[in-house]
Protein backbone atom coordinates (compact mmCIF):
# COMPACT_ATOMS: atom_id res chain seq x y z
CA UNK A 1 0.00 0.00 0.00
CA UNK A 2 0.96 3.55 -0.99
CA UNK A 3 1.03 6.34 1.70
CA UNK A 4 0.45 9.88 1.04
CA UNK A 5 3.78 11.57 1.71
CA UNK A 6 1.99 14.41 3.92
CA UNK A 7 1.44 13.35 7.48
CA UNK A 8 -1.72 15.15 7.57
CA UNK A 9 -3.40 12.86 5.18
CA UNK A 10 -1.73 10.05 6.03
CA UNK A 11 -3.31 10.39 10.07
CA UNK A 12 -6.84 11.11 7.73
CA UNK A 13 -6.59 7.89 5.93
CA UNK A 14 -5.74 6.06 9.06
CA UNK A 15 -8.41 7.48 11.43
CA UNK A 16 -10.83 6.76 8.84
CA UNK A 17 -9.62 3.29 8.35
CA UNK A 18 -9.63 2.67 11.88
CA UNK A 19 -13.69 4.11 11.98
CA UNK A 20 -14.27 1.48 9.06
CA UNK A 21 -12.80 -0.91 11.06
CA UNK A 22 -14.60 0.01 14.25
CA UNK A 23 -17.64 -0.30 12.36
CA UNK A 24 -17.07 -3.62 11.10
CA UNK A 25 -16.00 -5.22 13.91
CA UNK A 26 -18.84 -3.89 15.91
CA UNK A 27 -21.71 -5.05 13.28
CA UNK A 28 -20.35 -7.60 11.77
CA UNK A 29 -23.46 -9.10 10.52
CA UNK A 30 -24.28 -6.37 8.27
CA UNK A 31 -20.72 -5.41 7.47
CA UNK A 32 -20.17 -8.93 6.30
CA UNK A 33 -23.97 -8.92 3.91
CA UNK A 34 -23.17 -5.28 3.14
CA UNK A 35 -19.78 -6.93 1.41
CA UNK A 36 -21.39 -9.86 0.10
CA UNK A 37 -23.88 -7.21 -1.69
CA UNK A 38 -20.65 -5.34 -2.85
CA UNK A 39 -19.18 -8.70 -4.20
CA UNK A 40 -22.59 -9.57 -6.01
CA UNK A 41 -22.27 -5.86 -8.07
CA UNK A 42 -18.85 -6.73 -9.20
CA UNK A 43 -19.87 -10.24 -9.88
CA UNK A 44 -22.75 -8.81 -12.26
CA UNK A 45 -20.00 -5.98 -13.32
CA UNK A 46 -17.52 -8.65 -14.60
CA UNK A 47 -20.17 -10.64 -16.49
CA UNK A 48 -21.17 -7.77 -18.29
CA UNK A 49 -17.95 -7.40 -19.13
CA UNK A 50 -17.12 -10.99 -20.61
CA UNK A 51 -20.60 -10.59 -22.71
CA UNK A 52 -19.38 -7.34 -23.75
CA UNK A 53 -16.41 -8.95 -24.75
CA UNK A 54 -17.64 -11.49 -26.92
CA UNK A 55 -17.63 -9.59 -30.27
CA UNK A 56 -13.86 -9.34 -30.24
CA UNK A 57 -13.30 -12.82 -28.81
CA UNK A 58 -11.38 -14.98 -32.01
CA UNK A 59 -13.23 -18.17 -32.67
CA UNK A 60 -16.93 -20.33 -31.90
CA UNK A 61 -15.45 -21.67 -28.92
CA UNK A 62 -13.57 -18.71 -27.50
CA UNK A 63 -16.71 -17.14 -28.10
CA UNK A 64 -18.47 -19.86 -26.52
CA UNK A 65 -16.16 -20.25 -23.32
CA UNK A 66 -16.40 -15.88 -22.78
CA UNK A 67 -20.37 -16.29 -23.35
CA UNK A 68 -20.68 -18.58 -20.61
CA UNK A 69 -18.29 -16.91 -18.20
CA UNK A 70 -20.37 -13.86 -18.80
CA UNK A 71 -23.65 -15.73 -17.77
CA UNK A 72 -21.87 -18.03 -14.71
CA UNK A 73 -20.84 -14.16 -13.24
CA UNK A 74 -23.88 -12.60 -14.12
CA UNK A 75 -26.16 -15.96 -12.61
CA UNK A 76 -23.87 -16.16 -9.50
CA UNK A 77 -23.83 -12.01 -8.99
CA UNK A 78 -27.48 -11.85 -8.96
CA UNK A 79 -28.08 -15.17 -6.65
CA UNK A 80 -25.48 -12.52 -3.95
CA UNK A 81 -27.53 -10.26 -4.51
CA UNK A 82 -31.15 -11.97 -4.24
CA UNK A 83 -30.00 -13.74 -1.40
CA UNK A 84 -27.64 -11.80 0.66
CA UNK A 85 -27.49 -13.80 3.59
CA UNK A 86 -27.85 -17.39 2.43
CA UNK A 87 -24.93 -16.22 0.10
CA UNK A 88 -22.31 -15.09 3.11
CA UNK A 89 -22.97 -18.17 5.07
CA UNK A 90 -22.21 -19.53 2.00
CA UNK A 91 -18.72 -17.98 1.18
CA UNK A 92 -17.94 -18.16 5.43
CA UNK A 93 -17.90 -22.09 4.54
CA UNK A 94 -15.80 -21.41 1.34
CA UNK A 95 -13.20 -18.97 3.20
CA UNK A 96 -13.22 -21.51 5.87
CA UNK A 97 -12.01 -24.33 3.12
CA UNK A 98 -9.75 -22.37 1.32
CA UNK A 99 -7.73 -21.25 4.52
CA UNK A 100 -7.54 -24.60 5.63
CA UNK A 101 -6.49 -25.66 2.28
CA UNK A 102 -3.93 -22.81 2.39
CA UNK A 103 -2.53 -23.36 6.04
CA UNK A 104 -2.09 -26.92 5.08
CA UNK A 105 -0.26 -25.94 1.75
CA UNK A 106 1.85 -23.67 4.20
CA UNK A 107 2.87 -26.14 6.39
CA UNK A 108 3.92 -28.30 3.75
CA UNK A 109 6.05 -25.18 2.47
CA UNK A 110 7.40 -25.09 6.07
CA UNK A 111 8.36 -28.60 5.84
CA UNK A 112 10.46 -28.59 2.90
CA UNK A 113 11.96 -25.09 3.12
CA UNK A 114 15.03 -24.34 4.86
CA UNK A 115 15.00 -20.67 4.59
CA UNK A 116 15.37 -18.09 7.62
CA UNK A 117 11.71 -17.53 7.32
CA UNK A 118 10.79 -21.27 8.05
CA UNK A 119 9.50 -20.67 12.01
CA UNK A 120 7.24 -17.65 10.53
CA UNK A 121 5.92 -20.07 7.52
CA UNK A 122 5.14 -22.39 9.95
CA UNK A 123 3.30 -19.99 12.25
CA UNK A 124 1.67 -18.84 9.07
CA UNK A 125 0.45 -22.28 8.39
CA UNK A 126 -0.73 -23.07 12.05
CA UNK A 127 -2.75 -20.14 12.59
CA UNK A 128 -4.25 -20.47 8.91
CA UNK A 129 -5.32 -24.07 9.30
CA UNK A 130 -6.37 -23.26 12.66
CA UNK A 131 -8.69 -20.46 11.61
CA UNK A 132 -10.42 -21.91 8.70
CA UNK A 133 -10.68 -25.18 10.95
CA UNK A 134 -12.81 -23.20 13.59
CA UNK A 135 -14.69 -21.26 10.57
CA UNK A 136 -15.60 -25.07 9.37
CA UNK A 137 -16.34 -26.43 12.67
CA UNK A 138 -18.28 -23.17 14.03
CA UNK A 139 -20.37 -23.24 10.36
CA UNK A 140 -23.31 -21.74 10.11
CA UNK A 141 -22.91 -19.96 12.93
CA UNK A 142 -19.58 -18.46 12.02
CA UNK A 143 -21.56 -16.86 8.80
CA UNK A 144 -22.98 -14.59 11.02
CA UNK A 145 -19.71 -12.12 11.91
CA UNK A 146 -16.56 -14.11 10.63
CA UNK A 147 -16.40 -11.90 6.90
CA UNK A 148 -17.26 -8.56 8.22
CA UNK A 149 -14.98 -8.81 11.54
CA UNK A 150 -11.98 -10.54 9.56
CA UNK A 151 -12.41 -7.38 7.23
CA UNK A 152 -12.33 -5.24 10.25
CA UNK A 153 -8.99 -6.79 11.76
CA UNK A 154 -7.74 -6.40 8.15
CA UNK A 155 -8.66 -2.50 8.26
CA UNK A 156 -6.76 -2.16 11.72
CA UNK A 157 -3.52 -3.62 10.41
CA UNK A 158 -3.83 -1.49 7.39
CA UNK A 159 -4.24 1.86 9.22
CA UNK A 160 -1.49 0.74 11.73
CA UNK A 161 0.49 0.20 8.72
CA UNK A 162 -0.11 3.57 7.24
CA UNK A 163 0.85 5.31 10.38
CA UNK A 164 3.94 3.16 11.07
CA UNK A 165 5.90 2.81 7.67
CA UNK A 166 7.51 5.51 6.49
CA UNK A 167 6.48 8.12 3.86
CA UNK A 168 8.11 8.31 0.28
CA UNK A 169 10.23 11.26 1.39
CA UNK A 170 11.70 9.24 4.69
CA UNK A 171 12.42 6.27 2.67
Amino acid sequence: MSAPASPTLRRVAALLLLAAAVLAIALPFLSSTLLTIALGGVAIAAGVSQLLRLSGAEGTQARLFRGLSGVLYLLGGIGLLAFPVQSTLSLTLFLGFLLAIEGVMELAAAAAGQGPARGLVLLDGIVTAVLGGLLIVEWPLSGTWAIGTMVGIGLVFSAVNLLTSPSRREA
